[in-house]
């Protein structure tokens, strides 16, 4: 009987992703494995994910994709994105079930592989005694946080939003505001918050985690993990850090061959840019400002001075309904401020909704990264060896931003107002400081130094390449 993997990540096209860079990543040790994905059915449209699903299909034919049905009802009651998530796929579980039986007819399965929004799929691994692992596509310092969960619960009666100026002790973090936390934990009466508390107390009976980072990048964090330190009442999974896993190109699907229309426009820009020059402004796909913030930025960029090459998105609507699909491109002339394209054009180039951010992040031109810290962008800056300046946004990217700022020290922080909105100058300040400043060129080496970690995690007697080795060689047994 053929050997098999099944992936199950939730429906955002980021954790899609990442999921096939594991599939893509495996294979290279053991291309022998068949890799079964299961796509449950996605509640909103955050990018081509079949678009992408097909290019890689068409690559990879090791990978096989598995389409759940689509589940009902749908609730229609639910305002946020991780809410509706976690419901779409707590619906799924049956349709899990299902596909498990199937492949496990025609394959041996060493394991089902797991987003940590995917949990409820872990009962099911376990009634069909299947080996259940997690992939965790944020970094070690989350997980930390992640398995500390319960005993933080445990600790007070407060949620987490109420606890302003407060700080938490988790062990492997640097002291961290209880507000940083990610929104669905803030309110411990929010249904979000119990299922990811709930989710946390069963991450014990996994038979492993997966993380998408290397040793070095977060050591202070893998090692209380490791050492139990995060779960004091309970035993802790084996962790293998196999990371970072890049995106080899994160339009095509990974082909690796790229036909000169494929080429953007913006990246021919930038070959014509002096090396190291231009700031890259990016906020992932559901990095989104109002006008208001658009102009700020605009502003202090115009005000800056460096060159810069940015990524302007639709404004963010209110509307759910509106909010989980598609939009098209936005009108330039009506988002910034009258003039600024003119006025910028000899030193700037803004790019409406995508750009191919691999492919810049590693363009000789680039000096710096102003990201959300969303973890996939904060791995592809710390491959590319870019220095970054940290404005979260959603997600666990604030406490992804204390991490970059204060523990691997390779991002200068925003410093948020009260009301999260950013003045002009504070983006200018912090775009000067990043290309210009002594701190800034402090942070540069830290970041020149980091990427020669990373490509040595991955090279072969590496970290990352031994830790995945070692899980591989022990579903021989």
């Amino acid at each position: 009987m053929e050997e098999a993997l099944v992936l199950y990540p939730s429906p955002p096209i980021g954790h899609l992703v990442s999921m096939v860079e594991l599939g893509k990543l495996i294979l290279t040790h053991r291309p022998s494995l068949s890799i079964h994905i299961l796509i449950a059915a996605s509640p909103y449209v955050a990018g081509k994910a079949d678009k992408y699903m097909a290019t890689v299909s068409a690559n990879i034919p090791s990978i096989d994709f598995h389409h759940l049905p689509i589940v009902t009802p749908v609730p229609t009651n639910i305002t946020h994105h991780e809410e509706l998530t976690l419901e779409v796929l707590h619906l799924s579980k049956p349709h899990v079930h299902e596909e498990l039986l199937n492949i496990s007819k025609r394959y041996k399965i060493h394991g089902l592989v797991m987003d940590f929004f995917c949990t409820s799929g872990l009962s099911v691994a376990t009634e069909l005694d299947i080996p259940s692992y997690f992939f965790l596509t944020s970094g070690a310092c989350f997980l930390a946080f992640f398995l500390h969960l319960p005993t933080l619960h445990q600790k007070t009666s407060k949620s987490f939003k109420d606890m302003k100026d407060h700080y938490l002790d988790i062990p492997g973090l640097p002291p961290l505001l209880a507000t940083d936390l990610p929104n669905p934990f803030l309110d411990r009466d929010n249904q979000a918050y119990q299922h990811f508390l709930d989710f946390a107390t069963q991450f014990p009976q996994a038979s492993g985690i997966m993380i998408n980072t290397f040793e070095l990048l977060e050591s202070r964090a893998v090692k209380a993990i490791s050492d139990g330190l995060c779960v004091p009442n309970n035993r802790t999974p084996p962790i293998s850090c196999i990371g970072p896993l890049i995106v080899a190109d994160d339009k095509r699907g990974g082909s690796g061959k790229i036909s000169p229309e494929d080429v953007h426009e913006c990246l021919s820009w930038l070959d014509s840019q002096p090396s190291q020059s231009v700031v890259f402004l990016c906020f992932g796909s559901l990095g989104l400002f109002t006008k208001e913030q658009l102009w700020e930025i605009a502003t202090g960029l115009e005000n800056s001075g460096p060159r810069f090459l940015w990524v302007v998105r639709n404004p963010p609507s209110h509307n759910l309904k509106v909010a989980i699909k598609e939009q098209g491109d936005p009108d330039l002339d009506s988002l910034l401020p009258e003039g600024f394209l003119e006025r910028t054009k000899e030193r700037g180039y803004v790019v409406k909704s995508w750009a191919p951010q691999v492919e810049i992040v590693n363009h000789s031109s680039v000096g710096g990264f102003v990201t959300h810290c969303g973890w996939n962008s904060t791995l592809e800056a710390v491959y590319a060896g870019l220095p970054m300046v940290a404005w979260p946004l959603y997600a666990e990217q604030r406490l992804n931003r204390v991490a970059l700022v204060e523990e691997m020290k390779l991002a200068l922080s925003m410093n948020e107002s009260a009301d999260g909105f950013e003045r002009a100058d504070e983006v200018e300040k912090k775009v000067r400081g990043l290309m210009e400043s002594k701190e800034g060129k402090m942070i540069r080496e830290r970041a020149l130094a980091m990427k020669n970690e990373a490509k040595a995690a991955l090279s072969e007697g590496g970290s990352s390449h031994v830790a995945l080795s070692k899980l591989l060689e022990s579903w021989k047994h």
